[in-house]
């Protein structure tokens, strides 16, 4: 590599290197493998670990994934780019990455760059599988890197709530809530029923097993930085994409979009949650361009024995964020003018912190009505699943309610610092300036995207989900008309009579 041009230009620098990235077939992987082909298209190859699923092999389910709407841009300026991905069977899961020997031994000779991305996301998972999945893949991802012969950067993708007990979180290295080396010993040797029991108290004060081991992971890397060149990136909740490849691409229901859909269809008419937080959601292509500068310049940095772990909070500059109840609002205007199809009530979301009215508004607006809805499913020869939803709508407020009362601040001076550093015919490709963002604009392209790309509607002719919404709100109103009339005439009995 020709450090001269590569610090000139980052294409330059990806140029013939090869990257190994793990978690390719989450949001997040999809995104930045389709990146780096379509804007730094001289890299030799993407690696990309990868187990069977659902009766697809390796092969076959890359071939799947690349025939996703998100590829179609590449597809037209650099089709020939595809044959740089190569599939390599392993499983994070799995001590030393599932990998064979002789795969793991041509990484080694191969391999300049590692993007661990790899994650279960889950919450509620159990300790042992957090573990072994966030925490072990981490240590073996450094031990297969200590044995690389041209490693120039190892890049691990954490999250912005690693250090939930500290309300301004630093672009630092913190403290481990525990060894790492004692816990992932404990999670090979005990029984997974025995460790269950004891999940709260290996907890203490953080809310689930996610950000447990995220936080062992982070104490992994810093360990290891000591002689591999090391970073960690925190995004903070990933959204769907603002601009790049195109808007409002998102392929899971996770985060802000998810409530929207589920507020936006009428399923979700009360939440635990505050009016007043504000929640600080990054679209996605923000945080793969964040990826690709940090491993550009980790690239270009010379590591010695005294080097620390460059850390860099990929979040939404607290200045221009806004409430959840705002954030919502907007989306539910924009779902009256973009409506979903087949809404069972029309969109809004009441929001309380009062765990009685949410557990009494939950029977009457939620559980009553899906009971109801399910009779009628069945009556009508459908599936029932009205209820089924509201029961998992109902778990997951209850694993997110520690994110949904509380709020956090950042430190940026790190991403501030890398958009300096972007060289002038580089900085509209990979910029991760939010100083022009347009969050109405950003919401309306994320409602898009969440019908198109996930729901699978009919974005361009709304005559029909239109028409079903004015007939639903005609339906509400008159329903409440009736229903106030009704308490008016009772009261009125009960004072007169």
């Amino acid at each position: 590599m020709d450090k001269n041009n590569a610090a000139k230009s980052i294409p330059a620098f990806y140029a013939g290197q090869s990257i190994l990235l793990t978690g390719a077939t989450g949001f997040l992987g999809k995104v930045y493998f389709e990146k780096i082909l379509r804007c730094c298209p001289d890299v030799r190859k993407i690696f990309i670990l990868m187990r069977p699923k659902k009766g697809l092999n390796i092969n076959e389910r890359l071939e799947q994934i690349l025939n996703l709407p998100l590829y179609d841009k590449l597809r037209q300026e650099q089709p020939l780019n595809f044959k740089k991905l190569i599939p390599i069977f392993g499983d994070t899961s799995q001590e030393n990455l599932g990998l064979s020997a002789a795969d793991r031994q041509m990484l080694i000779e191969r391999v300049n760059i590692i993007i661990h991305a790899a994650a279960s996301v889950k919450f509620n998972d159990t300790l042992k599988y957090a573990i072994l999945t966030n925490t072990r893949s981490t240590r073996d991802i450094c031990i297969l890197a200590e044995c690389m012969k041209n490693l120039i950067a190892l890049v691990y993708i954490s999250t912005a709530y690693t250090h939930l007990d500290n309300p301004f979180i630093e672009e630092k290295l913190y403290s481990p809530v525990d060894d790492w080396r004692k816990m992932i010993k404990m999670a090979e040797l005990s029984d997974e029923h025995i460790l269950n029991i004891f999940t709260t108290k290996c907890l203490n004060n953080i809310p689930n097993t996610y950000i447990f081991s995220k936080n062992l992971a982070e104490s992994v890397i810093q360990e290891y930085s000591l002689f591999l060149p090391c970073a960690i990136v925190r995004p903070s909740i990933v959204a769907s994409s603002w601009k790049d490849p195109i808007p409002g691409w998102i392929d899971t229901f996770n985060g802000p979009f998810g409530l929207m859909i589920a507020g936006g269809k009428g399923l979700v008419r009360v939440a635990l949650a505050s009016n007043s937080i504000s929640q600080n959601n990054i679209p996605v292509d923000t945080v793969i361009n964040t990826i690709i500068l940090v491993t550009w310049k980790l690239g270009l940095t010379t590591v010695t024995p005294a080097s620390t772990c460059f850390v860099v909070n990929c979040t939404f500059p607290d200045e221009k964020n806004i409430s959840l109840r705002e954030l919502c609002n907007i989306g539910f205007k924009v779902a009256e003018k973009i409506p979903f199809e087949r809404i069972v009530w029309t969109p809004y979301t009441l929001f309380t912190e009062n765990h009685v009215t949410y557990y009494v508004l939950t029977i009457i607006w939620h559980v009553l009505p899906a009971i109801l809805l399910d009779l009628i499913l069945k009556f009508l020869r459908y599936r029932p699943m009205v209820l089924g939803l509201q029961r998992k709508i109902y778990v997951a407020n209850r694993a997110l309610l520690h994110f949904m009362i509380n709020e956090w601040k950042f430190d940026n001076t790190n991403s501030r610092d890398l958009m300096t550093l972007i060289p002038s015919d580089n900085r509209e490709i990979f910029s991760i300036d939010l100083s022009d963002f347009d969050m109405k604009q950003y919401i309306t392209d994320g409602i898009k995207g969440c019908k198109k790309y996930l729901l699978h509607e009919d974005v361009e002719n709304l005559n029909k989900a239109k028409t079903h919404f004015k007939r639903m709100k005609l339906f509400v109103s008159t329903l409440n008309i009736i229903i106030v009339i009704t308490i008016l005439w009772m009261m009125t009995k009960w004072i007169f009579f």
